[in-house]
Parts: C-alpha cells; sequence; structure tokens
C-alpha cells in the first residue's frame, strides 16, 4: 500500500522543523496566532507518531521497523538512515506527548514569541531524530542540535542567573557530546570498512580493550546528560533558571536521551565492555539514588529540590541496565517512561505555582493550598507519584529495578545486597524531601506571599488540562504496566539475552571475569528459549 511505503519517520524528525519557516511572516497578535500555530503543529507531530505506532509498528518484532535510508553525504559514508524499535518508539511517544503539553504550558510567553516557539519546534525534531537515528554521525547531529535550543531559551527566558545557568549547560553538555563524535569515528574507521550505520557496526569484531576505550568514551557523554554524579551539577541551576516548559523538555525528555544511548550504545553494541563497566554502573546507580536524595532534602529552592529529584530517580535506570537480567532491563527502561512523565508534570506545577507566588523559595511560601486546593490536589498526586506510592507508575518501574537486581545471577550476594540496600535508602528518602515540600508550600501558616498576594488564583482549565493529560498515563501505568511494557518488550528481552550469553562466555574464558563475578546459572539452552518480561 501506499501509505506503508511512505517516509513516515522522516516525516516525523522534518516536520517541526519545515513549520518553523512561516513563522517569520506570521501576524504577531501578542504572540495570540503564534502560540495556535505552535501548539497545532506539536498536535500534528504528536497525532502522526500515535497513528505511525498503531498501524506501521509490531509490537513482537525485536529489530528494527520502518527502516529508511537515503544517501547523504555518500561522499563520507553518512547516509539519512531511521528506524524504530522497541527502545525507540516508547521515547519517541513520550517526547511527542511531552513537548506538545509544553507548547501548550507556555501559553502566556508574550516576550519574543517567534523566537520562542521556533527554537521549541527545533528542539521537538532533535529529540525525535536522536531516538530514531541509525547513523552514529546522524545521532551526534541531532544530539547536538538539541543543545541550542535549550542554551537560548534559558539565556533569554531564564530567570536572574539565566547566563550562568544556561553557559555552564552548554559546556558540559558541548564537551561531553565530543566524545561521542569520538567513539564514532573510532567505531567507524575500525577494521577493513568504514561505515556510521548502528546495524553495521555492532556486527563488527572489536577488540576487548577497543570495546572498552569506546564504551568509556560514550559513558562521559551520557554521564553529563543523564546525568551521574560527579558530572551533575549544571542540571539544578538549569532547572532552577530554566522557564517551566523548558524544564518540562529538559526532565521529561532530553535526560532520557542519555539513557537511551547508554542501551543502544553501550549495552547492545559493546556487550563484552558492558560486562566490566556494569558493576561500576550499579555503584554509580546508588550513589545517585542516595547522594541526590540527600541533597534534595537540603534545598529551600523547589526547583532545585525537584532537579536532584530527577538525578536520584534516574540512578535506577543505571541499576536496571546494570542488573544482566530480563527484568533489570524492562524496570529501567520502564523508569525512564515513568520518571520523564513525572518529572514533567512536577516541573509544570512549580511553575504554575511560580506565575502565583512570583518565587522557588519555600521559605517563603506556606498555607496556599487555601488558595489553591486544586494545584495542591495535582502537586500531590505528582508527589505520590514521584515517591513510588503503589497504584502510581514509580512504584512498578523502581519495584521491577529492584527484583531484576535481586534475581541476577551474575553478581555475588554480598554485591546485591550492598545495591540493593543502598537504593532502599533513597526510596526511604524522596517521600521525606517530597512530603516535607508539599507541608512547607501548601500547609502551616500564611507566609510572605501570601500577605503580598492575597487573591492568588487557582490552576485555570488549560493548566489542569496539562496536568491531567500527565497524570492520566502515570496512574495507567501503575494500575496496568502493559500499557508499557508490551511496547518494549521484544527489544528488552532480546538485548538481555545478549548481554546474558555474553557473560557465560566470559565466565568460561576469562579466569579475570570469574573474579570479578559470580558464574551464572542460566545455560545457554535457557538462553535459546525466548524470554518474556516479567511486568505485566
Amino acid at each position: 500500500m501506499l501509505t506503508e511505503q511512505f517516509p513516515w519517520l522522516t516525516t516525523l524528525v522534518i516536520l517541526p522543523l519545515l513549520a518553523i519557516l512561516p513563522i517569520p511572516v506570521l501576524p504577531n497578535g501578542n504572540g495570540h496566532t503564534l502560540r495556535w500555530y505552535a501548539l497545532g503543529i506539536g498536535f500534528i507531530e504528536f497525532s502522526l507518531i500515535l497513528y505511525t505506532f498503531a498501524n506501521f509498528y509490531d509490537l513482537d518484532q525485536a529489530g528494527l521497523q520502518l527502516i529508511e535510508q537515503y544517501n547523504w553525504v555518500p561522499q563520507v559514508g553518512l547516509t539519512w538512515s531511521l528506524g524504530a524499535d522497541g527502545l525507540a518508539m516508547p521515547l519517541v511517544i513520550l517526547s511527542g506527548l511531552v513537548t506538545t503539553l509544553a507548547i501548550l504550558a507556555s501559553w502566556n510567553v508574550t516576550r519574543r514569541p517567534r523566537l520562542y516557539f521556533s527554537l521549541l519546534l527545533v528542539m521537538y525534531s532533535a529529540q525525535v531524530g536522536v531516538f530514531l537515528a541509525q547513523d552514529l554521525v546522524m545521532f551526534f547531529l541531532m544530539w547536538e542540535l538539541e543543545l541550542v535550543p535549550v542554551y537560548l531559551l534559558i539565556s533569554i527566558w531564564g530567570g536572574q542567573k539565566r547566563h550562568y545557568a544556561a553557559t555552564k549547560f552548554i559546556l558540559y553538555t558541548a564537551i561531553g557530546s565530543i566524545f561521542i563524535l569520538v567513539a564514532a569515528l573510532g567505531m567507524a574507521f575500525y577494521g577493513d570498512t568504514v561505515t556510521f550505520n548502528l546495524t553495521e557496526l555492532a556486527q563488527k569484531d572489536y577488540s576487548l580493550p577497543f570495546q572498552l576505550l569506546i564504551y568509556a568514551a560514550f559513558l562521559v557523554a551520557f554521564a553529563v546528560k543523564l546525568p551521574i554524579f560527579p558530572l551533575h551539577t549544571w542540571l539544578p541551576d538549569a532547572h532552577s533558571e530554566a522557564p517551566a516548559a523548558v524544564s518540562m523538555i529538559l526532565a521529561g525528555v532530553l535526560l532520557k536521551m542519555a539513557g537511551y544511548g547508554l542501551i543502544r550504545m553501550n549495552i547492545e553494541m559493546l556487550p563484552d565492555a558492558h560486562l566490566y563497566f556494569a558493576p561500576f554502573l550499579a555503584i554509580l546507580g546508588v550513589v545517585n539514588v542516595i547522594y541526590a536524595s540527600m541533597t534534595a532534602f537540603g534545598q529551600d529552592n523547589l526547583k532545585r529540590r525537584m532537579a536532584y529529584s530527577s538525578v536520584a530517580h534516574m540512578g535506577f535506570v543505571l541499576i536496571g541496565c546494570s542488573a544482566f537480567t530480563t527484568l533489570g532491563m524492562s524496570g529501567a527502561m520502564l523508569q525512564m517512561i515513568s520518571h520523564g512523565l513525572i518529572a514533567a508534570v512536577m516541573f509544570f506545577l512549580s511553575g504554575v505555582t511560580y506565575e502565583r507566588t512570583h518565587t522557588l523559595d519555600m521559605d517563603d511560601m506556606g498555607g496556599i493550598a487555601r488558595k489553591m486546593p486544586t494545584t495542591f490536589a495535582f502537586f500531590t498526586a505528582a508527589s505520590m507519584g514521584s515517591l513510588a506510592l503503589p497504584g502510581m507508575s514509580g512504584f512498578v518501574s523502581e519495584i521491577a529495578v529492584f527484583l531484576g537486581m535481586a534475581t541476577s545471577d551474575v553478581y555475588s550476594t554480598a554485591f546485591k545486597t550492598v545495591v540493593i540496600i543502598g537504593s532502599a535508602v533513597g526510596v526511604v528518602l524522596s517521600p521525606i524531601y517530597l512530603l516535607s515540600m508539599l507541608r512547607r508550600i501548601f500547609y502551616g501558616d500564611a507566609g510572605k506571599v501570601l500577605a503580598k498576594v492575597p487573591n492568588m488564583l487557582d490552576i485555570r482549565p488549560r493548566e489542569a488540562f496539562v496536568a491531567a493529560c500527565l497524570l492520566v498515563p502515570i496512574i495507567g501505568i501503575g494500575l496496568y504496566p502493559k500499557l508499557a511494557t508490551q511496547v518494549y518488550d521484544a527489544k528488552t528481552v532480546a538485548v538481555a539475552s545478549q548481554v546474558q550469553t555474553t557473560v557465560l562466555a566470559a565466565g568460561q574464558s576469562s579466569p579475570l571475569y570469574a573474579h570479578i563475578m559470580v558464574a551464572p546459572r542460566v545455560t545457554v539452552a535457557e538462553l535459546a528459549t525466548p524470554a518474556v518480561s516479567e511486568i505485566d
């Protein structure tokens, strides 16, 4: 059929970019026409994502689907290569939902609206391009493309320290991105053939020392963006100064680009090196969880507290990726999806609160639940999702990570105990800093804010709609996880089986490896039997 031959993925990547072209000639009308136009493009893009997924994507296939490949710069072997699988598709859907709602959340932007909405659409294209790119140079270019809009959006529409925060963001992320390019060139020119295609790169027979070097290069780049301690310090500054809509995209989508890259490049393409780095990732995950949770409790700035919460939650992604189990890998993917939704609604509601109070200092707040009861209800529901209350998506993803690590046959009992207990400390700390945040903002005696703004308005219908659109899938996934897991099950099972097979080979051939981990009890015959996800 003609619809099956249509370049759907290419359309998804370039549509927001092409939609920027009419913006300079659109009537301004105090930004009214521009925001409706941007929202329309965002809605069309998200609708196309859902249409493509519903009609042309097979949930039971683990391999790439909807592959599109065109010669781009043939002189250097660069191709416009796109494809979707269980790693990419759920994150593309997440990107479409969060970015479209971020455009709707920007309804009150009247300063330089042409540039503002143009930058949001550029980010839209770049995010989708990162997840769908099947050429490593194209992946790098899309990765770099999204840095510039974030820098400009923070430096122009941010808070008082916006220039410092934007400069720190671009320095950290741009320097980290260099390691992606170095790794790409190293992999492309390794061996007898030169290629940047991810499938062809994964089939090359790399030596172990080379894999370790390339793995380390990718890890540095993704550690900055995820972020991983101690390369995380740009994130609290960026969030505290960024507009609420930008924080929604930054926490909801951009951090997930690093988690996606970690699974796609480090684990799937370099499984031998992953065996040696996995224990290190698990330890870093525990450090992320404990350090960020404890630091979050000491933050008086509302968005800085949420930023450290994001650092803590992304630590569970590292632990899930290092578990060598299907359940752990599935939990890591679900944690990225869950946190993307939860972080987006939390930062959006912080923006709603800031518009009423004109402050992010929780010491100046207090008692505003009397004036904003509906906002209080939404904020409480979002916080329950963030602290992993049963019935919310955060609970399912975190328990999957715990069980994935606990049932791993690769690590010793002592190592697994340390990782699980360390992670559990973060689970205990998260209700403390989140509930104390709610208490300081909404409960108690009236603070300075209520004295200055006695007629504070509650959340508006448009704002309630944005919050509801994010909370509904959080609760839906929490009650019925298969809504999300069925999208990526086939792929995560394949990736987990691949690394388990590599574990067996390494355990039999490498005495050094046997001293690092415990030889798994799983056999080659068992690996040959198709597995299914244990999250339903």
